[in-house]
């Protein structure tokens, strides 16, 4: 896998080192901007019902903007995005469709077929498919039928409505290629699939975010910017800090029509009082489906523009728009022709050899299109995110201020938090907000393609403007201060690893992330110990209803839940640390004094899980660890087989002798604590040692000794219990013939949890995600990495059944590659050549058109291994990448613990 010399390898290095700005442009561009946290001004904050998709194409949205498939600059100030007609709809379509929380019968969910095909990272190269019926778009169909649908129905899909069984769609591709850093072309081809002609019409669109209508400090400018007609199929624009630019078409089939508004809302048309400007936003829609010319400026001047092309596209038939926008310095003449085309094939060659030089020699050919695709979908979902809370809170100088229970509401004590920056995102439809352990698991695949962009990501949600003073790192933008599991220490120390060689790392990143993490780690002990007793209670941590009772709540009988998965998170951080910092004490003994602070927390902490009260948060009857309600000075096990007990197995580090043997001051702190404090490592796998071939020593710290890792790995690889076809589930099959019941003893009110493989059956955070059965890549891939260090310090010498009861034993690195074979067979054809996640669709098998389309889920079922939840959500998803790449590598290479 060699890249050092690739043209997109040299444009990553020079954006890095700001030689020249090539991550400028990109597909920063929300596919949904309604209905977030920022753009609800209601006061009840139903970020649903306040601001609805019949409201998008009429009122300016006050934080971002949302388009097809489009691009803008990194701070949104000038965007480009399609519009489309067939002719028959009542609305432009100028956006992604789907359903809010309460209106699908599994929470929001997307009712549009799209796909992000390939992508580079410095998006010299971007394609995506969108795939427009030519009937009319069944919007109020897809609302009805899932209104009607109960939870134990599935989701009512745009294909569900039959508008695609006969072919009559169109297939819009969208290409960007850049000739320069602030040169970029445009190709929009369209495929009529239909068997009969059928009009299309497409409006290559440019605008500018709304800055200038609330008064805000904070934006970028105050003067407001303007378009204009330059010439024939040319438009001009100019910002003051962006510069000026020029949109130019390409019109040598004949003269295009160019329209003009401002991107101003229609008040009237939304709330039935004046409009404050004669052009506003929807004015394209009334002037092409209405022919209202009044609609759009004759003056040919405003802030929202667009090339209007219509065609009558002959069955089968092709053709192609060509457009490019440029800053006005830029040699662009002629616009189009060889020199345009030329540029187009020369990026797609150089993006193919960039993810070429990114996959393992001998890898199937049908794994390729996964790994691109993975690939584009994780880096279409860059955004831009534009959130400032205290303007937020205390509402725009130009408008009403805002009602004053938003002052003590949601993420009220979030007032340093000013974002506006670019993230990777979990999907740019269903979660167009950042989720910060989704971020920790989307950097290791970038770790891979773009090791800076991992880098300042990792260290960004670590900054001042966003950390929170006392420590905590914001959750998502719903509520900043929920709880996720505390994955970010372990991400920037994966990351650090990988992208460099032993001895040439990027030290002064590991260092710059620790002390920050150091302030993370201290808000978790101080605020999730509420005890001090080293069990802690994180909340829901991001596995929504997996547990008995609402976790993210107080128990509703009282007492407190003491969580075997939070527990082992903060041992897992705690290890984590422990190895950043003894890395660090290489070169600055300072370090070594943390060490040794870690490494007692640690043994503190496991002390706790295994010890506490007797057995701590393990079941020795079951063999299994369980969280717990203490209540009346009494604690009562939850029962329950899920993912919560399989985390203590994540927390497990390899110290070799001569890492830490020239460590004199941690060396004596830690001989000392073994020693004089014997009491508290019982049950840790630290004891454990191993003398190699070569006499050096290495020595294990874990939670769970080996006895027990064998007990918990029998239910893990049993396929009645945890092993899928596809992955690990989330809970126990068991638990479908056998649901657990909890009863309190003092109301006689019970809860159950049973095993649900796909959808969620219950409305538990929305409904919109379940981790009662399901397979979710997250977890999995820890799992994976987890199997792969206990077999770095083993070796051959522990074999398990796997699955359990086949006799069929294996070591843990290739238990580690069953479970990544089969997350890995949920994307790829079998012998009829359909994809699992694909769910059956035959079309996806068979059709040209379909088959080599590939959907990245937010988690799979538990039996089929279909998709569910967000079909875009390739954040975290994209982690299959990993798994491919490292499927063949030696133990030590995929380990990470070199």
């Amino acid at each position: 896998m060699q890249h050092g010399d690739s043209a997109e390898f040299i444009r990553i290095k020079e954006d890095a080192e700001r030689v020249r700005n090539w991550k400028r442009w990109g597909p920063y561009l929300s596919d949904r901007q309604w209905g977030t946290v920022r753009e609800d001004y209601s006061p009840d904050s139903e970020v649903w019902t306040h601001f609805l998709h019949e409201h998008a194409r009429s009122r300016a949205y006050r934080w971002g903007e949302d388009g097809l498939l489009g691009i803008s600059d990194r701070q949104c100030r000038l965007c480009f995005g399609l519009a489309l007609w067939n002719g028959r709809d009542h609305i432009l379509k100028e956006r992604l469709f789907g359903l809010t929380n309460g209106e699908g019968n599994h929470g929001e969910d997307v009712k549009e077929c799209y796909y992000f095909l390939e992508a580079t990272p410095t998006h010299s190269y971007l394609k995506a498919l969108y795939k427009y019926p030519q009937a009319p778009f069944p919007y109020e169909e897809l609302i009805a039928e899932n209104a009607r649908r109960t939870r134990l129905e599935p989701e009512y899909e745009l294909i569900d409505t039959g508008i695609f069984d006969d072919g009559a769609y169109f297939d819009v591709f969208v290409e960007y290629a850049k000739a320069d850093t602030d040169d970029i072309l445009i190709r929009i081809t369209v495929e009529n699939r239909g068997n009969q002609p059928a009009d299309i019409h497409v409006l290559p669109t440019v605008w500018f975010r709304n800055i200038w209508r609330w008064g805000a400090e904070h934006e970028s400018g105050k003067a407001k910017p303007k378009l204009w007609r330059e010439g024939p199929g040319a438009i001009g624009s100019e910002h003051e800090t962006l510069g000026r630019f020029r949109f130019a078409i390409d019109d040598a089939e004949g003269p295009v029509p160019l329209i003009f508004t401002e991107n101003d809302s229609n008040r009237s048309r939304l709330f039935g009082v004046p409009n404050v400007t004669r052009y506003v936003k929807d004015a394209f829609h009334d002037y092409v489906i209405a022919g209202r010319e009044a609609a759009v400026n004759p003056e040919e001047r405003g802030t929202k523009a667009a090339a209007w092309f219509r065609k009558t596209l002959p069955a089968g038939g092709s053709w192609r728009i060509q457009a490019r926008l440029y800053a006005d310095r830029e040699t662009a003449e002629p616009h189009f022709g060889p020199a345009f085309d030329a540029c187009f094939e020369q990026r797609q060659v150089e993006s193919r050899a960039f993810h070429e030089a990114h996959m393992p020699d001998g890898m199937p050919e049908s794994s390729r299109p996964v790994l691109i695709q993975a690939r584009a979908g994780l880096i279409w979902s860059k955004q831009f995110y534009n959130y400032v809370v205290t303007n937020w809170l205390e509402g725009d100088p130009n408008f009403q201020s805002p009602p004053a229970s938003r002052k003590k509401g949601r993420n009220s004590e979030w007032k340093h938090l000013h974002a506006r920056d670019i993230l990777s995102m979990p999907d740019t439809w269903e979660y167009p907000w950042f989720a910060a352990w989704d971020t920790a698991f989307h950097m290791l695949p970038y770790g891979e393609m773009d090791p800076g962009f991992a880098k300042n990501q990792l260290e960004l949600f670590l900054r001042e403007w966003y950390l929170h003073p006392n420590g905590q790192i914001p959750a998502y933008e719903f509520n900043f201060s929920d709880v996720n599991p505390p994955v970010h220490a372990w991400a920037c120390w994966r990351v650090f690893k990988m992208t460099g060689e032993r001895g040439h790392r990027d030290r002064q990143f590991l260092e710059r992330v620790f002390h920050k993490l150091l302030m993370n780690f201290t808000w978790w002990v101080n605020r999730k110990d509420p005890h001090g007793n080293n069990l802690f209670s994180g909340g829901f941590l991001g596995l929504d209803n997996i547990g008995v009772f609402d976790r993210s709540k107080p128990l509703p009988m009282g007492g407190e839940l003491e969580q075997a998965d939070g527990t082992a998170w903060m041992a897992f951080y705690c290890s984590t640390m422990l190895a950043m910092s003894l890395e660090l004490a290489w070169k600055n003994p300072a370090y070594e004094d943390i060490a040794s602070k870690f490494f007692e927390h640690f043994v503190h902490i496991v002390d706790a899980m295994n010890h506490l009260g007797e057995n701590g948060l393990w079941d020795e009857e079951d063999g299994f660890y369980y969280d717990q309600v203490y209540a009346g000075g009494h604690a009562t096990p939850i029962r329950v087989r899920s993912l919560v007990g399989l985390i203590p197995l994540l927390t497990v580090e390899v110290l070799k002798g001569e890492q830490i043997e020239n460590l004199h001051g941690f060396r004596k702190r830690l001989d000392w604590f073994l020693n004089n404090r014997r009491d508290l490592h019982r049950t840790t796998t630290y004891l454990e040692r191993r003398t190699r071939p070569d006499g050096k020593r290495w020595e294990l710290l874990a939670i769970p000794t080996r006895d027990r890792l064998l007990r918990i790995l029998a239910y893990m690889l049993d396929e009645n219990e945890f092993l899928s076809p596809y992955g690990i589930r989330s809970l126990s099959r068991v638990h479908e013939k056998a649901p657990f019941t909890y009863t309190d003893p003092a109301s006689g009110n019970s809860w159950t949890v049973a095993y649900v493989p796909g959808e969620s059956d219950s409305g538990m955070f929305g409904g919109n995600s379940n981790w009662r059965g399901p397979i979710w890549f997250p977890l999995n891939y820890l799992l994976i990495e987890a199997l792969e260090r206990y077999h770095y310090f083993y070796g051959d010498d522990l074999k398990v059944e796997c699955p359990t009861g086949s006799g069929n034993y294996m070591n843990l690195l290739e238990v580690a590659r069953e479970v990544a074979s089969r997350l890995i067979r949920l994307f790829k054809p079998d012998a009829t050549g359909a994809r699992p996640a694909h769910g059956g669709d035959r079309r996806y098998a068979e059709d040209p058109h379909w088959k080599d389309l590939i959907l990245f889920y937010e988690y799979f079922h538990g039996e089929t291994g279909e998709g569910l939840g967000a079909s875009h959500q390739t954040g975290w998803t994209a982690l299959v990448t990993r798994l491919m790449t490292r499927h063949d590598l030696s133990a030590e290479s995929a380990a990470g613990t070199d």
